[in-house]
C-alpha cells in the first residue's frame, strides 16, 4: 500500500530500534503486571486547534460539549516539540479535536515536520479546500489526508455535517487530485472517511462509487462513536456490522469491545493538545487525565514522569475505572477500507 511505502521511507535505524524497544517493554509490562517503558512514542497526535466551523452532533466540539478552552497552538511551541522528539517519532497525526485547516500556520507546521522526515497525516471536513488551499496542501509534503464525507447527497450529508456543503467537499477533492497530477506527486494519499449512521447507512455503496469516480486512494467506512450511552442514539446504525455498540435490555448502549487490563496506546502513542497539555490517548477529548504540559517540561520528562507511570500502572490493575477506557475501541475493528 502507498501509505506503508511512504512511511517506510522515513523509518531510520533509530526509529526502528525505538519501535522494538517500546514493543518489548509493553509485552513485558503485560506479562509481569509491572510498568516498564523503554523508548518514546512512535506515534504522536498534535492538536493545531480545537476550533471548528461545523456543528456535528456527536462531536464534542460541534455539539458544544467540550469542557476545555479553545485556541490555536503556538508555532514556536510546535517546533520545540518536533525538535525534541523527531529522531524517534515515525508518525505524526496532525489533528485531535477541531478543524486543522483553521490554523493560519497549518501548512508551515506540516512542512516543518516533513523536513524532519516524519510521516504526517491529518483529517479535514473539506470545507476549506479551495483550489489554492489544495495546492498548498500538496506542496506542504503532507503524506495522508482524511476527508470526512458522510453522505453522497446534500440532504443526507447535512444530517450529521451540520453547516457543511457537500459540493465544497467534492470540489476540494477534485482540486487535490488535479494538483497531485500537475505537481507529479502521489502525496497526499487521499482517504474518504464515511461515518456510518442510521441516516446514511443506505449510501455505503454510493460512497464507494463516488470515491472511485473521483479517484481517491481509499474509502474508509467507519463506525461512529457515541458519547451518551445511557440511552439509544438516533445516529446508531441498525446494521450491526457497522455499529460499535449493542443495545442492552434497559435501552442503553454497551460497546462491543471487552476491556482487558492493558492498553498498547500508553506505550506507543500520546496526545498533545493545542495549549501544550499532554493526555494519554485520543479518547481523552476533554483533557481530564493531564500528564503534564510541554510548556513547562520536556516531553521526555512527562512521558517518563510519575503521573504517566501511575496512570499506566492503574490501567494494568483495573482499566474499567477510567471513563475514557469504557468507551474505547482498542482491539475492536472500527473501519473497513475499500
Amino acid at each position: 500500500m502507498l501509505e506503508d511505502f511512504l512511511l517506510l521511507r522515513k523509518i531510520s535505524l533509530r526509529k526502528l530500534s525505538n519501535f522494538i524497544c517500546l514493543g518489548l517493554s509493553y509485552q513485558l509490562s503485560r506479562m509481569l503486571g509491572k510498568v516498564i517503558v523503554w523508548g518514546q512514542p512512535t506515534t504522536l497526535s498534535i492538536e493545531p486547534t480545537n476550533l471548528c466551523n461545523l456543528l456535528c452532533p456527536e462531536c464534542p466540539v460541534g455539539a458544544g460539549n467540550l469542557s476545555r478552552s479553545t485556541g490555536l497552538m503556538n508555532t514556536d511551541l510546535f517546533k520545540r516539540i518536533i525538535e525534541e522528539i523527531h529522531k524517534n517519532l515515525s508518525y505524526l497525526i496532525f489533528y485531535f479535536q477541531g478543524e486543522p485547516y483553521i490554523h493560519p500556520e497549518f501548512f508551515n507546521m506540516i512542512r516543518y515536520a516533513h523536513v524532519k522526515k516524519i510521516f504526517t497525516m491529518t483529517s479535514t471536513n473539506g470545507q476549506f479546500l479551495t483550489d489554492e488551499m489544495a495546492k498548498n496542501t500538496v506542496q506542504s509534503g503532507l503524506d495522508s489526508l482524511i476527508i470526512s464525507i458522510d453522505g453522497t447527497t446534500q440532504e443526507v450529508y447535512q444530517q450529521y455535517r451540520k453547516g457543511g456543503e457537500l459540493d465544497k467537499v467534492i470540489a476540494g477533492t477534485r482540486y487535490l487530485i488535479e494538483w497531485k497530477e500537475k505537481l507529479k506527486t502521489k502525496k497526499p494519499v487521499i482517504v474518504f472517511q464515511f461515518l456510518v449512521q442510521r441516516g446514511n447507512q443506505h449510501q455505503i455503496k454510493d460512497i464507494k462509487e463516488l470515491g472511485k469516480q473521483l479517484g481517491v486512494n481509499k474509502v474508509s467506512v467507519k463506525t461512529i462513536q457515541i458519547y451518551e450511552t445511557k440511552r439509544d442514539s438516533p445516529f446508531l446504525p441498525t446494521l450491526s456490522k457497522y455499529a460499535r455498540y449493542v443495545r442492552k435490555e434497559d435501552g442503553s448502549l454497551a460497546i462491543k469491545n471487552s476491556l482487558k487490563n492493558f492498553c498498547r496506546r500508553l506505550w506507543s502513542t500520546s496526545v498533545i493538545m493545542w495549549d501544550g497539555v499532554v493526555v494519554p490517548c485520543c479518547f481523552d477529548k476533554d483533557g481530564k487525565y493531564k500528564m503534564g504540559n510541554v510548556k513547562n517540561n520536556t516531553f521526555r520528562t512527562i512521558w517518563r514522569g510519575e503521573k504517566y507511570f501511575n496512570f499506566r500502572n492503574a490501567i494494568l490493575k483495573n482499566r474499567k475505572q477510567f471513563d475514557i477506557c469504557r468507551n474505547c475501541t482498542e482491539g475492536l475493528k472500527t473501519g473497513i477500507f475499500y
